[in-house]
């Protein structure tokens, strides 16, 4: 019988997948939902260079949900279609981390020597807290597009500082107190701009397929089954023992000593519920025998944006989304370098540590139908006005006074950054809001771990391709001891 199934090839499963079956004696079976080739050169060009972003209507490779949501459908998941960002969250973060699960080995001390094991950073890799031998290449834009040129001219002119490394363990930050206009930051938090840590490696993107899974397929102990969705968990009384999967027309079962979820924010919290872990209401309502009485989907969190478009000039070459950012505590502003709306550049101002939080439920126990989820975004006034503050300063940045941003303008513009997670939130057993302990078990259910983004029990100040890949390799590292 297989010793782990994991489920799900992306950002996540990749990594545990890899780093499961470096041991020769342990078997390790992937199931993933989307396409997988049969090597990293098999793949679509679009797919490997991280100029583009393949999550428009026409995608074959993405989730889609209501409310414009969309993750990836393919091996890698959403690593394989992102614009490579690959920044690590500060250590502010991982301290929050460490107290919502209520454990140190989640603090930053301890995951520090992960991050560093995790990259070869070709600017920064012999500087304190950074690393020259791991799987994953770590560059910055060494020639911005005109428009990061300009934004950076902006920013400084502005009298923001430049942060050299994004990544270091202490970036710079403004005294305590100062302000920069309506945007209030506080001790301790970075502020300045600065060139994007890319996952990028001979001008292809860089995501875990490529940098881990692809690497390990030739093991004979390691299997992955495309197009394949795992549609239910198999449990005898407490414990899961396999999950039944569908291909097609084909129905099948299949068993290991134990089962890993890695299906990311959506779908694996979709699979705990119809499989009987999840709010018990929810379960009766779809008619879903009870496993496990479990507060899966009852809170999630993500990055609200807008978009502040202006006149600009079109791009004339291809490159990744994102070359700088401006971080001001609480608050990211990204010069994007496609041009989303044809004339129009944009200037995106995200809120990273958002005090509103959402929902995930199901409609139907059928696998078929997408989840629902409730992201909540605006319903805390400080949200609103730090979003406010945010686009007021984007403003002032571009000399373009945005006029008057209320309530009602700033729903009207609300997007999301598409970075879901916490809807299977980690804490101690004694947490009405955990789902999953410190090592990623899920409560009250022996054999089952989660091992993906929706396991961070708070919001994170960056994108979260760093902290998923940190986490899958935390959670694998800890389950082979």
């Amino acid at each position: 019988m297989t010793n782990t199934l994991v489920v799900g090839a992306g950002s996540a499963g990749c990594v545990v997948a890899a780093e499961l079956s470096a041991d020769p004696a342990h078997t390790v079976n992937v199931f993933e939902a989307g396409p997988v080739w049969p090597s990293a050169a098999a793949m679509p060009a679009d797919l490997l260079d991280p100029g583009r972003l393949p999550v428009g209507p026409e995608s074959a490779v993405v989730w889609r949900y209501p409310g414009n949501i969309v993750r990836g459908k393919l091996i890698g998941g959403s690593g394989a279609i992102n614009g490579s960002y690959f920044v690590r969250p500060p250590a502010a973060d991982f301290a929050a981390w460490s107290a919502a699960a209520d454990s140190a080995l989640w603090s930053f001390d301890a995951v520090l020597p992960f991050l560093r094991g995790l990259e070869t950073d070709h600017d920064f890799g012999t500087a304190p807290g950074h690393g020259t031998t791991g799987p994953i290449p770590i560059r910055r834009t060494t020639e911005p597009t005109p428009v990061s040129v300009d934004f950076a001219t902006r920013c400084a002119a502005a009298g923001f500082a430049e942060i050299a490394d994004l990544n270091a363990p202490h970036p710079e930050a403004l005294p305590p107190g100062r302000e920069h206009g309506a945007a209030a930051v506080h001790p301790g938090e970075t502020v300045g701009f600065g060139r994007v840590p890319l996952a990028i490696a001979d001008g292809r993107r860089a995501g875990t397929a490529i940098t881990h899974l692809y690497p390990a397929l030739a093991r004979p102990n390691l299997t992955i089954a495309a197009a394949t969705m795992v549609t239910r968990l198999v449990s005898r009384g407490a414990r899961v023992v396999g999950v039944e999967w569908a291909r097609g027309r084909e129905r099948g079962t299949a068993y290991a000593d134990r089962v890993i979820l890695c299906a990311g924010a959506v779908e694996s919290a979709a699979l705990l519920i119809r499989s009987g872990i999840g709010p018990e209401p929810l379960l009766r309502s779809l008619g879903i025998p009870v496993v496990r009485p479990a507060p899966v989907g009852q809170w999630c969190t993500d990055h609200p944006e807008i978009g502040v478009e202006y006149p600009g000039p079109t791009p004339t070459a291809s490159t990744v989304a994102l070359e700088y950012v401006l971080e001001l505590g609480d608050l990211e502003l990204r010069p994007y370098t496609p041009m989303f709306t044809p004339g129009l550049r944009r200037l995106g101002v995200a809120l990273m540590l958002p005090e509103s939080s959402g929902t995930l439920g199901l409609v139907s126990a059928d696998p078929a139908v997408p989840a629902r989820i409730d992201q909540g975004y605006l319903r805390a006034a400080v949200d609103r006005d730090r979003l406010r503050a945010g686009v007021e300063l984007a403003g002032r940045i571009l000399g373009r006074p945005p006029g008057t941003v209320d309530d009602a303008w700033l729903r009207s513009h609300l997007g999301t950054s598409q970075h879901l997670s916490g809807t299977c939130r980690m804490g101690p057993a004694d947490d009405p809001r955990a789902v999953v302990d410190d090592r990623g078990r899920v409560h009250g259910i022996e054999g089952l771990t989660v091992a993906d983004l929706s396991i961070v029990p708070v919001p994170l100040r960056r994108g979260p391709q760093a902290a998923t890949v940190l986490l899958a390799t935390v959670i694998a590292r800890r389950h082979r001891v």
